[in-house]
């Protein structure tokens, strides 16, 4: 039933049941006080709010009125308030939108109850939370949308247990006021786009914009922002691409070096097949650099032809023929046809250097890793033995604390454990070699102790694996090199290789048969990559100041033995002749940026001066002659000291006024990517796989992913830094 009721018995109810809430908080009877709060809810809230939306706020100050007697502050109101007295006044001054009411000790709370129902500063909070902060915690469950991931729906929003009635603009105003915290104004477009580059720079799935999980999380961090369906991503990622593909396309253009293209095949579970063609140079600041420039989607049927055909368009489209230095390919038997029709039509608009002898480079960690797969192939049989032999020492507690116990007694004292091998790291492979090996001992009278143990070796076969397992281990280590470097650069390879292949001519003159035929197979693969890419390596390396011509008359003589003579000749052949095309070059950039323009100096003033065509032989021949003592003035000076940290491009880039042409060759020679390999791949014998999310985008969206995410990650740190900061440079106006 309901009672007529007038607004002063309403205000005197509201403040009773208030100041018993207080008094049972300040009893800590928790259970009557929740009671209370419900009462107070369900009986006063909705007439008090009827009567607060007709009626002004009464007691909003008008006139300052004197402050009687100080008053000890009790009520959970003033957790929201602030009490300042300036004279005989008191104020209480909210802490959310600043507003003063009156806040003497007779005026009591009620008005500052009002206040707080209407503040749109606090619009986060409700009554419950003002009793929650009597006992000081911070309430963090409460926000302008609450989603739960129960039933895997979202939950209708949940603000207080008082659903409050506030029409929609409102409400958008409030909101606005919630969300602006720092003066900072949301930017939906702003957002969407952070999301895309998120993706592209991370490498996510697309997907994820649909699932449940992130819509939870990106509406409660920020209720306004509206996530995109995948297409709308898609696009947004295209957006980004081609904004950051311009940015590359000026970079390389501006560069006054030249540029090497690695080619690398990937593949994906699907029998798909992509060409990826990268960038490498060195930049003006003397920084070896990287940017992927095409992710294209093949044919798997498509043949030698047209991969060329692929690559020269790639070229084209980035406009960089006339500016290529070497390609780089990732195996070392094929596409020597793909090379060959690269190199005649890039001869048809400019004459290579040196014949195209420095443009088919292979990767020297790819040869590494085929060479190693070459003797695991010819020894497979017995490793298959070594890693069964393995797996039944380390199938029980029993076996493997007997087979300890044999090799104590047979004097084996070694500390590495038995391991097992991952057949496709081939690092691994030699790992679980190298520990067998110390306990062949062991194993060999281990069938004597065990029955159940049939894959005994042969003393043969245990010295086959041991001549192969020295093998490896020199792979191991000069691959290791090869990712080790700080800086690698193209310089570091060749002393490596050397070794390489010093030892390989030991091993092809093993007394065993079978050992030296392995050996056979193995220098026939490195001789035909020696074969291709020597003469770039050791000019890479010439031009390291720590070495110059004395590593190749160092290496030379042990690899060549009588005829070391002749190919050292060759060596130096070449690098003059290099020398000498830059030498050209940089005389007809000369002639264009001087003689055309008037730039020569002149002894006449008349309309026709006689001795101008003089004037242009003095300029290059002296030209000339000052160039082509630049590489005979580097190489006979002392070689400079090594050192573990010795930065070659700083070194150059500090010397480049001293060897003005000479330094433009090395930026040159110095950027090819003599191995392609990354970490992940360098010891795995598959090839390079696309995760499923990628392979099944479009070929325009998966190129845009890939490329972009590269450009992403090569920014500098301070383009990074400055692009998280401008996040905040949007203000709101006031």
């Amino acid at each position: 039933m309901l009672f007529p009721i007038s607004e002063d018995s309403v205000e005197s109810l509201s403040c009773v049941l208030f100041c018993l809430i207080d008094n049972v908080w300040m009893c800590g009877e928790s259970f009557c006080m929740e009671a209370l709060t419900v009462a107070l809810f369900f009986v006063c809230f909705p007439i008090q709010i009827e009567l607060l939306q007709s009626q002004p706020n009464v007691m909003e100050i008008t006139n300052e009125t004197p402050a009687k007697k100080t008053k000890r502050l009790t009520s959970v109101v003033w957790n929201h308030f602030e009490r300042v007295r300036k004279g005989d006044i008191c104020y209480a001054v909210c802490v959310h939108c600043k507003k003063k009411l009156s806040g003497s000790s007779n005026s009591g709370t009620t008005h500052l109850r009002n206040h707080l129902l209407r503040c749109l500063k606090r619009s986060n909070y409700d009554v419950s939370q003002i009793l929650e902060a009597k006992r000081k915690r911070k309430d963090t469950s409460v926000s302008l949308t609450n989603l739960t991931y129960e039933d895997g729906k979202r939950k209708d929003e949940i603000v207080s247990p008082i659903t409050y009635r506030i029409d929609q603009e409102s409400r958008k105003e409030e909101i606005s006021h919630s969300i602006n915290l720092g003066s900072v104004k949301f930017d939906q477009e702003r957002s969407r786009l952070d999301l895309a580059r998120m993706i592209m720079l991370h490498g996510y799935p697309i997907s994820m914009v649909e699932h449940f999980g992130f819509n939870i999380f990106a509406k409660n961090l920020q209720p306004l922002f509206e996530v995109s369906s995948n297409n709308a991503i898609e696009l947004d990622c295209l957006t980004i691409y081609c904004k950051e593909k311009q940015k590359v396309y000026e970079m390389i253009h501006n560069l006054r070096s030249r540029i090497s293209i690695a080619v690398d095949m990937w593949f994906s579970s699907e029998n798909a097949r992509y060409m990826c063609l990268t960038a490498y140079y060195i930049d003006g600041d003397w920084k070896l650099q990287k940017r992927m420039l095409n992710f294209m989607t093949l044919d798997p049927f498509q043949t030698d032809d047209v991969l060329s055909e692929v690559a020269i368009k790639s070229l084209t489209d980035w406009a960089i023929d006339r500016k290529l230095f070497s390609m780089t390919f990732d195996d070392l038997s094929a596409y020597d046809d793909v090379v060959f029709r690269i190199k005649d039509w890039l001869s048809q608009n400019k004459p290579l250097l040196k014949n195209g002898e420095l443009f088919d480079v292979r990767s020297a960690a790819y040869v590494l890793r085929s060479v190693v797969q070459a003797v695991l192939e010819s020894l497979r049989d017995v490793i298959d033995k070594i890693r069964e032999s393995v797996r039944h020492v380390r199938s029980s507690q029993t076996t493997l604390g007997k087979f300890n116990e044999i090799a104590q007694q047979v004097g084996v004292h070694a500390e590495r454990h038995l391991l097992l091998d991952c057949p496709m790291q081939w690092n691994s492979t030699y790992s679980m070699l190298e520990a067998a090996v110390e306990y062949k001992g062991a194993f060999s009278l281990l069938q004597g102790h065990d029955p159940s143990y049939t894959m005994a070796l042969s003393e043969t076969e245990w010295e086959r694996a041991t001549a192969v397992t020295s093998y490896m281990k020199l792979f191991v280590e000069v691959t290791n090199d090869f990712i080790a470097s700080k800086y690698p650069t193209a310089n570091i390879y060749f002393p490596l290789l050397c070794d390489v292949y010093i030892q390989l001519i030991e091993w092809c003159k093993n007394p065993d048969d079978f050992l030296s035929s392995i050996a056979m197979k193995m220098k026939t693969k490195f001789d035909k990559y020696w074969k291709k890419c020597s003469l770039a390596v050791a000019i890479a390396t010439i031009l390291d100041p720590r070495f110059k011509m004395k590593v190749v008359e160092y290496y030379y003589p042990q690899i060549y033995d009588k005829d070391a003579p002749e190919h050292i000749k060759e060596v130096s052949d070449g690098i003059k002749g290099l020398f000498n095309e830059y030498t050209m070059s940089s005389s007809s950039l000369d002639e264009d940026s001087s003689v055309t323009d008037g730039c020569l100096p002149s002894t006449s003033n008349g309309s026709r001066d006689r001795l101008r065509g003089f004037d242009k032989f003095l300029h290059e021949t002296s030209q000339i002659q000052s160039t082509a003592s630049d590489l005979d003035k580097y190489l006979e000076e002392p070689v400079f000291p090594r050192n573990h940290d010795f930065n070659i491009l700083n070194w150059w880039k500090v010397h480049t006024p001293r060897y003005p042409i000479l330094s433009m060759m090395a930026r040159d020679v110095l950027g090819i990517p003599v191995s392609t390999l990354g970490r992940d791949l360098v010891f795995n014998n598959r090839c390079r796989i696309l995760d499923h999310d990628r392979s099944s985008l479009s070929p325009d969206a998966r190129e845009a992913l890939l490329c972009g995410q590269d450009w992403l990650r090569a920014e500098p740190e301070e383009t990074k830094l400055s692009m998280a900061s401008s996040a905040l440079s949007v203000v709101e106006t006031t």
